[in-house]
């Protein structure tokens, strides 16, 4: 089991610790992408809401060393708890830092702290150390000033000696926020009919699925057919980079290759070797072949068929639970009319969502359109991560950088924040609140999802939060229900 799997529930904040972890342990990689790996990380929470099992499982993911500071003490000796607990911090870095310090008349590695620190200056371990101990002194003053910080804060050293280390912070609050008329929204909903065509178009899509493959070896490529093919192409004479394929399967019609390659595979039979003339499109991903003409060495290995079945009853029986085709078109019309209700539904919701979003009145921090900018950036790297790639192989193949990705999702990015603050603030004008036995629904919903039981449940995910997340849902639901369709 992996470390962060040993936190249930909190997905967000599960997806963004990962990449935390991953930003530590493969910082060479991350640099190359200009993405820097953070300085600290502040858990912020009541007792009991997994604080210890996030920082626990992060320290497990990154491989990273921690201390933990804790307030139980009253504010004279916590001082003094953080200066013990930074001194560590100190010493360990002196630890860690050693082997790679030469002291003339010393071994590597065995000069006392004394006599680094003498050559050095008591400072040389000072940064690091602060990296150490921050995260919790911070969270403590965070706790004491009762702010409501929102993105990451900014720190600034204002003194740092034998005693301890003085620091400023500037952190970005959630803002205060006004909405009204939220209720009785109105917007437009417009099912589409159902064509002929669309039935059609299902309908042929099933019949390919049940198509059979019959390879031909006398006769010409047509359109429709699969076809191996060795290729490898040239611009101006010159071969180029990811322009070679062997026994490629490629179906023609399918559009998947350069447009007007497909065309000049048809009338040609096994065995074959032919040049295919194309030109790149000007919008092509890899700028150094837009726009060019180009030619491709080509060969077909092998011809195969597609043989598709009749739509007769036979095929309504094979395909369905019906006897007749009239019946198993009527049940595809059917399901493409639910299917236009569906998103109907979703453009009428969206529709109201923008217009509450309209009237939000709010001065927003950056600093929140930013964290969650980043947090899709996150999110985009995890989906990518789970077909096989990453971001800097997407960026290759798409000519994209870092900052084009962040400029592309941060309209959705703020959407998302102000939409957030402005059901928080319904939720709480309408005094919205979660029952216990929905908060015990949910918990339950959580338990069977990861397949544990409820208590556990209860002790990693604290009531407050569940609750929370449950009144903001409260909040959609009671916009949508007040809307009215034009």
């Amino acid at each position: 089991m992996k470390a962060m799997d040993k936190i249930i529930g909190y997905s967000s904040i599960k997806r963004e610790l990962g990449q935390i972890s991953d930003t530590l342990k493969n910082r060479e990689a991350y640099d190359k992408l200009g993405v820097s790996s953070p300085r600290g990380l502040l858990l912020y929470g009541e007792p009991g809401v997994g604080k210890s099992l996030m920082a626990a499982a992060i320290i497990e993911e990154s491989g990273r060393p921690a201390y933990i500071c804790r307030k139980d003490k009253p504010n004279g000796d916590f001082v003094k708890y953080i200066k013990e607990t930074f001194d560590k911090a100190v010493s360990n870095v002196y630890r860690k830092q050693a082997a790679k310090i030469a002291v003339p008349g010393f071994r590597k590695g065995k000069a006392p702290r004394s006599v680094v620190e003498k050559m050095y200056g008591k400072g040389f371990f000072y940064e690091d150390a602060i990296n150490e101990v921050l995260p919790d002194a911070f969270d403590e003053a965070l706790k004491e000033s009762k702010l409501d910080m929102v993105g990451q804060p900014e720190f600034d050293i204002v003194s740092i000696d034998d005693n301890g280390v003085v620091m400023s912070s500037v952190v970005a609050v959630k803002p205060n926020v006004k909405i009204a008329d939220y209720l009785g929204i109105e917007a437009e909903k417009n099912v589409a009919e159902v064509t002929d065509e669309e039935i059609e178009n299902e309908i042929n899509m099933i019949r390919e699925r049940n198509s059979r493959e019959i390879e031909v070896t006398d006769a010409a490529a047509v359109m429709g057919d699969v076809c191996h093919i060795n290729y490898e192409g040239f611009v101006d004479g010159v071969a180029f980079e990811g322009g070679k394929g062997e026994d490629y399967p490629l179906k023609l019609g399918s559009g998947n290759f350069i447009p007007g390659f497909e065309e000049e595979i048809v009338g040609h039979k096994v065995g074959e070797d032919f040049d295919v003339n194309v030109t790149f499109p000007t919008e092509y991903h890899a700028k150094e072949l837009a726009g060019k003409p180009a030619v491709f060495k080509t060969t077909i290995l092998k011809i195969k068929h597609i043989e598709l079945p009749e739509l007769d009853d036979d095929f309504a029986k094979d395909v369905s639970e019906f006897d007749t085709m009239d019946e198993y078109r009527a049940d595809v019309k059917a399901k493409i009319a639910k299917r236009h209700e569906i998103e109907a539904e979703n453009r009428f919701e969206s529709a109201i969502l923008d217009t509450l979003i309209e009237k939000l009145e709010a001065d927003i921090p950056e600093a929140m359109f930013v964290a969650e900018t980043e947090n899709f950036v996150r999110d985009y790297d995890n989906r990518l991560r789970m077909q096989g790639l990453d971001l800097k192989t997407y960026f290759q193949y798409t000519g994209m950088t870092l900052d084009q990705l962040r400029e592309s999702l941060r309209p959705q990015a703020e959407k998302q924040v102000k939409l957030r603050l402005a059901l928080e603030k319904i939720a709480k004008a309408e005094k919205l609140k979660a029952t216990k036995t929905e908060i015990n629904a949910e918990y339950k919903r959580i338990a069977d999802e990861y397949q544990m039981e409820v208590d556990k449940v209860r002790e990693l995910i604290p009531e407050d939060s569940i609750a929370e997340d449950m009144k903001v849902k409260k909040a959609m639901d009671l916009v949508k229900e007040n809307a009215i369709i034009k």
